[in-house]
Formats: structure tokens, sequence, C-alpha cells
């Protein structure tokens, strides 16, 4: 068996699913290669010896090997396990910067949003790139995506190519984790039944495990005695959304508020966490981040950044940085990464059921008002014959409406590209609830379409 890992460099991705394979008996009880890939060479050295390191810790003994070509790296491959990304934070700065500078709300924009169009559209061709190869390589290879966007990504890779791809985030489980510190719960004491759109999900059900209890009661009753101030950035977003509409949200505001016209007024980091001074500053100009930009963990209100900042790291350093942290081996390392890739894979070839808390995938009727041609996020299992979502009841209407908003937005994005049209970009931009004025958005479209013409598809 050959399972390839494209985006060997990713710090987040690569490392934990090289543990997940190595950990499991059933995966090398048989020969097995590991092959990793990357378009950068410099990155592969690392990626390689933390393989090589861990699988002598462990006395496994697969093949381990590493490339800068993909079809040598997709050649035979069962399973493709891909989290790639260029220059993430650098590009997602001026995402973020430009349409909040013309005075768009906009909360994170890495999935939603109008800096998420830009994010998709640049990773587009890559994640085409890598199916089409497929196709050619392994027709009947799985795609294991991690990267981001992920419904308007894994939605062009199924309607564009032939391959069978499916979308996979942690959210989910943030979202449990969530429920259970409100219940005041085990999360293994948890049930739960999820759907809706990737980092816009909404649980259908929360069950005690022991008792069969439904605990959505309990949950109300709980959140109405809650202090409003604890966990405010992330909790409060998802109160107030589960006394509007009856079911929480999750992963939480960062995430979901991306969807939503008027989270920016639960999320006060958005605010001050990305402020700049327009007058003398271009945050990505220099490629330095500045203090705690994209780390929320560092902006609690007791937070206190230093007086005079030091002059930060700049993206590439941050980066190499990443790395060393991520790849340097230790034994201590090599524990199950709570992803759910590597299991999916030994559903696949065991036949044994293994259930799924959220996958993204083709609607297809199962959730039953919203469009059957959009990817969404559902409860799923995978088992010998594949990856299966679950049969979902009808969200509430108000949900379902905001959802099929983005159904259209993702079409619009996917026909974009599709079209090379920076006209079906701008449809899409005022589309998005967090865009007001038609001028403003013209202006951020033309702007970032000029300052990322290295980087974004052809767009006439």
């Amino acid at each position: 068996m050959k399972i390839t890992i494209i985006g060997a460099g990713s710090v987040s991705f690569c490392p934990c699913t090289i543990n997940d394979i190595l950990l499991s008996d059933l995966l090398n009880g048989s020969p097995l290669e590991i092959c990793l890939m990357d378009i950068k060479e410099n990155v592969l050295p690392a990626a390689e010896s933390y393989a090589t390191q861990a699988a002598a810790y462990l006395k496994r003994s697969p093949k381990i090997t590493a490339t800068t070509d993909l079809a040598k790296s997709l050649n035979g491959a069962d399973f493709v396990v891909c989290a790639i990304e260029v220059d993430r934070y650098y590009y997602w700065s001026q995402d973020w910067h430009i349409f909040r500078k013309y005075g768009f709300r906009q909360v994170f924009g890495e999935n939603g949003g109008p800096g998420s169009m830009l994010h998709t559209l640049r990773n587009i061709p890559p994640m085409l790139e890598i199916a089409k190869a497929m196709e050619q390589h392994c027709p009947n290879a799985w795609l294991l995506n991690f990267t981001n966007p992920e419904a308007k990504l894994i939605e062009a890779v199924l309607k564009l190519t032939k391959i069978k791809a499916v979308g996979l985030c942690h959210g989910t489980n943030m979202g449990i984790e969530q429920l259970a510190d409100m219940l005041e719960m085990d999360e293994e004491d948890l049930d739960v039944a999820a759907c809706g759109l990737n980092h816009f999900g909404w649980f259908q059900k929360v069950v005690d495990k022991k008792t069969g209890e439904d605990l959505y009661p309990k949950l109300k009753a709980l959140e109405l005695r809650m202090n409003w101030l604890e966990s405010w950035d992330g909790w409060a977003l998802s109160r107030i959304m589960l006394r509007t509409y009856g079911l929480l949200p999750y992963p939480g505001t960062s995430h979901i508020g991306e969807y939503i016209a008027w989270s920016d007024e639960f999320a006060p980091y958005a605010k001050g966490l990305y402020f700049y001074d327009p007058a003398k500053e271009k945050p990505w100009a220099r490629k330095v981040a500045p203090h705690s930009e994209f780390t929320f963990e560092e902006t609690k209100y007791e937070h206190n950044p230093p007086r005079y900042a030091p002059s930060g790291k700049t993206f590439e350093d941050m980066d190499i940085a990443d790395m060393g942290l991520s790849f340097d081996f230790s034994p201590e390392k090599v524990e199950p990464s709570g992803e759910v890739a590597v299991d999916i894979i030994k559903a696949i070839v065991s036949g044994e059921r293994y259930e799924i808390t959220s996958a993204n995938m083709m609607n297809n009727g199962l959730i039953p008002n919203l469009p059957p041609d959009m990817v969404v996020e559902v409860s799923s299992y995978a088992d010998a014959s594949g990856i299966h979502g679950k049969q979902m009841q009808p969200l509430p209407e108000a949900i379902a409406a905001m959802i099929r908003t983005q159904a259209s937005i993702h079409k619009l994005i996917i026909e974009a590209y599709c079209e090379k049209s920076r006209n079906k970009l701008l449809q899409a931009v005022l589309l998005d609830p967090t865009v007001s004025n038609y001028y403003n958005a013209v202006c951020a479209v033309e702007e970032i379409c000029e300052l990322q013409k290295g980087i974004l598809p052809e767009l006439n």
C-alpha cells in the first residue's frame, strides 16, 4: 500500500499524519510506502528525517520516499493526504486587511467572507493539478484533504474532476469540546449529529451516551445562567445563535462569524488584534507578522503586550521556526493526533466501520433543505466501500437560508475560475453578507487582484 502526503512541509498535518500511519499495526502489517511530496525541496529533508526516526523508534519498516515530482509521488498511490498552502500568513494578511480597509466587517477571512474567495482562487489551481494528476496516476485513490477553504475546494475538485475526495476538519471536535465544557460533562459521554457548512456547522443532536437523554434542554437552561463574560471571544456568538435558532453552532466565533453580517459585535478581538494605522503601515509589505497576528490565544483581556514590541518575525522566519519545532524528532511527539485521515484509511482497508464526526462531501440530499450540488459538512462513516454521509434532518429555515447564500458563492467562485472572470468574483463578493457598498467592493476587488496577481489564476 502507498500513502502519499502532499504538503510534506505542513507543520500542522505532516508530522501527525506520519505518526498516525506508523502507530497503526494494521497498516504496518503489510508492505507499506509513505511518500512525502512538496514543491519546496528544502522542506523534504526535515520531513523525511522525522519519518525515518519515528519509524525506527516504533520499530516499523515502511519504505519512506520524498520527492518534488507530483506524478512520481502519485504513481500507484492508494491514498493521498493533502495539506497545502503557499505563503499562508502573507496572503491571509492581505485577504483580511484589504476588505476591512474598505469598511467590510469580515471576521477572520479564512473560509468565509470575501477574503476566503481569494483564498479559494489561490488554492483551486494547485488542488486541481493534484486531482487531475491523480486521474492519470492513481484514479482509484481517495483524496483526503485538509487544505482550506475546505467546502469550496472540495466542491471544485468534485465538480471539475472524477476523483474520490473528502474534506476533513477538526472544527467539529472543537465544538464538542465546547459542548462538554458548557454541559460540564466528559466529551466521551456525548453522542452528537453535526451538519451544515465547514466552519459553520450545527449540532442537530446532543445526547448522553450513557442514558440516551436529549441534552439540549439542559444546555439551554445552563446557558441562560452563564456569566456573559466567560470565554466571550469563543462563546458569545454561539450562545446568541443557540438562543435565536435553537441549535448550537461550531466551532466558535472566529469561524462561524465569517458567514454572518452582524457577528463582529461579538468579536471584539477583530478590531484590536488586526489594528494598524493605514496612514503609515501596510502590514503585509515587509512580510513581517505584527505581534499576535492571527493568534487568538494571546488576545485575552488580561494580556498586556510589551510597550515597545520587537520588530517581529518575518513570515518566512515563522515558517522556519515552525518547521524546527514540528519536525525535530523526540519520542514524546509520537502519539495519536486526533485527526481522522488515517482512521479512515484503516476503515477502508480493513472493512471495519469507523464513525466520523463530520466530513465535507457533496450534499446529494443528505441535508434535505440545502442544494444537492453543494459541498456540506455532515456526520459520516467509513467502511470498505468508502466514505458515506449520514442522512440528516432539515436545518431550521433561517440557518438553511444563510448556507444557501454560501452555496451560490461557491458556484460563482468556481465559475470565476473556469471562466477567468473577475466579474464573477465581484458578483460573489457583493453577495457576501458582510459586504455593504458597491463602490468599495469594486475597489477592494481591483486592489487585491493587483496585489495577488502573481499567484491568482487569470481573472479578466
